[in-house]
């Protein structure tokens, strides 16, 4: 079966670098005892200073903590503790919120691929541009507060919907969905573009991985039932492709005891009368056409069908 594996790190690229200076290293010192320290950790790490004022911290003991190194500043307004999550200081510093892929990937979704950070800023909002970042210039449809560093999930998932190519914005909307984050119904409801309700409408909660969210719009030109997550035979298989033609798609966690699963399981398949099509992540990814070859030819020799 598969899963939900990250395909690239995005810890060489989280220290997102704005007028010269590297957010990964902005704070290292270890003062995590310091009680204005556990404080600014619990509100996340990167706090403006009114809201510690209006926590009851004065801005002489504020001053204080910047001395001791319990505190960094990151620009005029704002502070973070040592070692804080490098995404959110630079937009800190830049004046940004952390979305699109950026954020779906640190909300845990399946992301195919992350080129570059991707930050989210009102139009004619004066912020610093973030250097080797993608930067989203829109309206959002959910008001972002203030404070804010990080955009809400309808934000993040418009935003990928209208940056990222279809198939990769499916598999990130139908993770959202199979974990809960996102209410359909809500959405449906807000002003959504064109684009946004055509992903929303192709989006469902069954694929296991966003490998399995591809195969469903490629192969619906066939017309053949396809339908996803079905058990037989004990174990849940990737698709059932008409009655007798299993589709299974191996992940990166598919080596020992789960191989010699796999390959059990798949002997039971073939004994009541099905036929099966594994495949891997480089083959959904990168050479779907032999994929799909196999599929029409075991179709065109009726291997989907119960005889």
């Amino acid at each position: 079966m598969c899963t939900d594996l990250p395909v690239t790190s995005v810890s060489a690229r989280a220290s997102l670098s704005v007028d010269g200076v590297n957010s990964a290293t902005a704070v290292e010192p270890d003062h995590a005892t310091d009680p204005i320290t556990v404080y600014a950790s619990a509100m996340g790490g990167v706090v403006r200073t009114r809201n510690l004022i209006r926590s009851g911290y004065s801005r002489h003991r504020i001053d204080r903590a910047l001395a001791s190194g319990s505190l960094a500043r990151v620009r005029k307004g704002w502070v973070a503790v040592p070692g804080a999550d490098a995404y959110l200081v630079a937009a800190a510093r830049a004046g940004v919120v952390v979305s699109c892929i950026s954020q779906a990937r640190r909300l845990g979704l399946w992301v195919l691929d992350e080129d570059r950070p991707h930050v989210a800023a009102p139009a004619h909002s004066g912020c610093a541009t973030p250097r080797d970042a993608t930067v989203h210039w829109a309206k959002p449809l959910v008001p972002r507060h203030p404070d804010a560093l990080t955009d809400p999930i309808e934000n993040v998932l418009v935003l990928v919907a209208q940056c990222q190519p279809f198939e990769a914005a499916l598999a990130v909307w139908e993770s959202a969905l199979r974990r809960g984050l996102l209410d359909r119904q809500a959405l449906e409801r807000m002003p959504l573009p064109t684009a946004v309700r055509n992903v929303l409408g192709s989006a469902l909660p069954f694929s296991d991985s966003g490998l399995e969210s591809f195969v469903v719009p490629r192969l619906a030109w066939m017309k053949i039932p396809l339908v996803p997550q079905v058990w037989i035979a004990g174990h849940r298989v990737d698709f059932l492709i008409g009655e007798r033609l299993v589709l299974q798609i191996d992940g990166g966690h598919h080596v020992g005891e789960q191989r010699e699963s796999d390959i059990e399981h798949d002997a039971e398949l073939m004994l009541l009368g099905y036929h099966v099509i594994r495949v891997g992540y480089s083959q959904i990814v990168d050479r779907w056409q032999t994929v799909q070859d196999h599929i029409v030819r075991a179709v065109a020799q009726g291997l989907h069908r119960t005889r």
